[in-house]
Parts: structure tokens; sequence; C-alpha cells
């Protein structure tokens, strides 16, 4: 569609949450919450309001957990071919109003519509891989001893939260609430507060699709109130959180009174690192559009450039003459590469640290052209941060935003111990035509995920997380079901063995 005709469809599709204050979902309705307060919700595009947002507390939150607990023991009986068929349908229902999905995402959280587009393809996507597990969810091992038959079944855990972030909120929620319900666990989810609007729009297709109501609930708020009493709540019996480390810290610290399993896909500051041999013009393609695409915003972004000695200067301004030519504008516009940031806070976080990298007197350069922008929005050119080491901050810490820090290295061993110097571990990309080389270093970088010659290419039955300050656990196939069920082990004796005896005279 054309810019115009986005621009029309985007308000029809946001009238909505302009006119009421954005409810709460909670046992298959909306519910506009107990305390009567809330809190505004902007568009990054221009600043405009898209509505107000209640405001979720505690006794939200419990209502929310309560319809969850209630849910719990049907939904976990429900015969997993059940439970394939009812997401499949709820995927359906998705790719249904995928336009709609993409429009809104796009005003709420600043991401060009080109990636969102896709947000509704990928979230069925999930929805249906996960459907398709679900009849063998329970499925466990058999485990035989000599005098005994020992085998293994998966029970879902319990209610569980999950809490999401504000980049590609959509897609990310349906990863996580995807298995969550194929393995038959009612959830309760808390979306970021900077964009709530899909959050609304999935739990009510999940209603329609004929998800009992309780089986996925949706609690608005701010994660230090509403949050917070969801890690604390005592019938929570897991949580998996997608965000900040140091949020990631308090979790954990919140969930400790009451023993809650946690996941955690925390922060990167992941390296791309070029090899004199690699196919350059592939390798380009990829650093580009690794940490320019999602405006950055993305924890697997390849934010730290290392790039070998011998094709520094070349690789950097190749790269610096692409970047002249990324198109900064209104998210909404079909021709728009990097849309505005999600929020003024976080637009002058990622400026400070521009700030900062001038400080140090490296070299900061802007590119994007062809700019649409509003005055008003968190519109930020893409940056090329040249002259780095791994002393610097902008080397050291996760920006999450359109840039770029470029750091030379000799050779192997000190492309790792730069790769390595950092807090966080989730991702890493490697770029050679050695194969031996790829592979030892694939062994030796501290990273939960790497791609070789490649970018952040997704397969779903793949483990998907980080080590370090990145993350607990892994997201993805059988994987996903290790988190939200509990292994048993049942032991059926033979009637052969010799059991001890006591207290026989």
């Amino acid at each position: 569609m054309t810019f115009e005709a986005n621009i029309e469809k985007a308000g029809e599709a946001l009238a909505r949450f302009r006119r009421e204050t954005l409810p709460h979902f909670i046992a298959g309705k909306h519910d506009p919450g107990r305390s009567g307060k809330s809190f505004p919700n902007a568009t990054p595009a221009d600043g405009t309001s898209l509505g107000q947002v209640a405001a979720g507390s505690a006794p939200d939150v419990a209502a929310a957990v309560s319809a969850a607990r209630d849910a719990f023991t049907a939904w976990a009986a429900t015969p997993g071919r059940e439970r394939r068929a009812l997401l499949h349908r709820l995927a359906d229902l998705i790719l249904a109003r995928r336009e709609e999905i993409a429009l809104v995402e796009s005003m709420d959280t600043g991401q060009a519509i080109r990636f969102m587009d896709k947000a509704a393809l990928r979230g069925a996507e999930n929805f249906r891989f996960f459907a398709d597990k679900a009849p063998e969810a329970q499925n466990g091992l058999s485990l035989p001893a000599d005098q005994h038959l020992n085998y293994t079944l998966r029970q879902p855990i319990g209610p569980v939260a999950v809490i999401t972030p504000w980049n590609t909120p959509f897609m990310l929620s349906t990863w996580k609430i995807a298995p969550a319900l194929a393995a038959g666990c009612t959830v309760v989810h808390k979306p970021a507060e900077w964009s709530p609007c899909t959050a609304l729009l999935l739990a009510e297709l999940a209603f329609e699709a004929g998800l009992p109501g309780g089986v996925l609930n949706t609690v608005n708020g701010l994660g230090e109130r509403t949050g917070r009493a969801l890690t604390e709540h005592p019938e929570i019996r897991a949580v998996a959180f997608v965000g900040e480390s140091r949020t990631g810290s308090a979790i954990q610290a919140q969930g400790a009174p009451t023993l809650k399993r946690l996941h955690f896909e925390l922060g990167g500051k992941n390296p791309v690192i070029v090899f004199a041999d690699a196919d350059l013009e592939r390798a380009l393609d990829a650093v580009v559009f690794m940490i320019f695409s999602l405006n950055g915003e993305r924890c697997t972004s390849s934010s730290r450039l290392l790039v070998q000695q011998n094709i520094h200067d070349e690789f950097v301004e190749r790269i610096s003459r692409r970047i002249s030519k990324l198109r900064v504008g209104h998210p909404l516009d079909p021709a728009t590469e990097i849309g505005p940031l999600i929020h003024r806070k976080h637009f002058e976080k990622v400026t400070g640290y521009l700030d900062a990298a001038r400080a140090e007197a490296l070299d900061v350069r802007n590119g994007g052209g062809g700019a649409s922008a509003h005055p008003d929005g968190n519109y930020l050119p893409p940056a090329l941060i040249c002259g780095a080491t791994r002393e610097n901050r902008v080397a050291r810490e996760e920006i999450f935003g359109p840039v770029l820090t470029v750091i030379p290295f000799d050779d192997e061993d000190e492309a790792v111990q730069i790769a390595n110097d950092v807090a966080y571990g989730l991702a890493g990309y490697i770029w050679t035509q050695d194969i031996g080389r790829a592979h030892r270093l694939a062994r030796k970088i501290e990273a939960g995920m790497i791609w070789i010659n490649s970018e952040n290419n997704r397969h779903l039955p793949t483990p998907f997380g980080g080590i370090k300050a990145s993350g607990i656990g892994r997201d993805g196939g059988d994987w996903s079901f290790d988190f939200y069920m509990e292994t048993k082990n049942v032991c059926v004796a033979l009637g052969t063995h010799a059991i001890p005896t006591l207290g026989k005279a």
C-alpha cells in the first residue's frame, strides 16, 4: 500500500485505542481495572496520543492470576490434539487480521512497516509450530533397569507469567505464549507499557479462536508495580521475561521467596567478526541489516563490528557509503528503512551514547537520507562509530539503537579476546571462508548462539538464548516445553528385586 493508504487504514485501526482506555483482558472479558488509574500512550512517529492505558494494580494482577488458576485444570487436561486445533485456529485469525496488526504495531513502536508486515506472519508461524508439537508435549523417555521399568512424562507446570518487551512486541509475545499454551499452561501476560496495543488484539483473537476464558489473560501496567505484583504472586509458577539484564536481576530477586522457575532473554552486545577472506559483499549486507533493521532495537543486533586490520579501511568506507543511503522516515512509509525510536527516554539514552563517544574523541559518522520525519518524533539518523577500542563505553554497553561501533583486530586470537570482553553473551556472527577457523571461533566465542556466514536466521526447532548477562534458559523446539512443564519419573517394579528389611527378628 501507499504511504497515504497506510495512514488512513492505521487511523481506522487505532480509533478504538484513542476513543477508550485500553483495558486489561481477564477471564475472557475486557476488564477496566480496579484502581481507575491509567497512563498515556503516544506514537513515536509524531508524539500524538494513542489513548490511555489501564494501569494494572495488585488487585488486577490477583484477578488475572485467579482466572488463570481456575482455568488451569481443565486446560491442562485438554488433549493435545484439541489444543493443536485451537492454536491453529488462532493462527488463522492472526493471518486474517495481519494488516491491522502490522499497522497498529508500527504506530505503537515506530518500527518500519516493511518489517512489521511480517509480524503477524511470524506470530502465526510460532503458533502453528507449537500447535503441532502440543500432542507430543507430555511425551517422555523409557529408561528400563534390570528389575524395574522407568519412564518419564511431562506435565504443565501451572499458571505462568509472560512479560514481554516493547520491540517487536507481537512476535515476541507469540514466541513465549504459544509454547506455554501448547504445553497446557495458562498465562498472565504483561506487555511493555510503551507498546501495549497488540497484546490486547492477541488476547481477543485467542478468545475468539475458542480458548476458554482465563487461559490467556493480559494485564497492562508499569514494571515496578504491575510487573512486580505478578512476579511476586505465589500462584505464578514460572516467569518468562524478555528485556533488560538489570530488570532480569530484579525479577530473579522478586521470584526467589516463592522459588519460581525463571527464563530470561536479556541484553546483548553482539560481535560480528569479518575476516579478510570473507565474502565481503554478503558480509556487508548482513552487517548493515543486523544493526539497522528494526531501528537497531533488537537483542540479537550485531552492534560491534570487528574487522580484520588489513581490510578495515576499505570495509568501513563501504559501510559508511551504505549508511548514507539508509532512508529514515515515518514508520508507515513503505520506503522507510529506519523509523523513530520507541520513546523519548530511549531516544535520549541512545543519543547520550553518541555524546559519550564524541567526548572520548571517537569518529562519529551520521548517515541516512530521504527522511519524512516529524519534528516531534523520535527520529535518529543511523550512526557509525570508528576508532573505538574495547575499553570505550560504546564498545561495552548495550545501546539498543541504530548505532554500529567498529573495532579493528589483527588475528583470530585477538578477535576472540575482543568478542568475549563484555558482560553479555547472546549471539555472535562470524564471516570467513575458512571452515576450520569458523568452527574454532564458534567454540571459543562466549555466546548462546553463533551464526556463520549468515545474519540472524531463525529455525524454530533450534535453541534460542544467551549466557552470562544475556539470559538463563532456552526457547525453541522441545527446550520450550522443558521450561513450561515438569518432568516426572515413574518407576515400576517387576516384582523380582530383593526389598531390604528392617525390624524382623
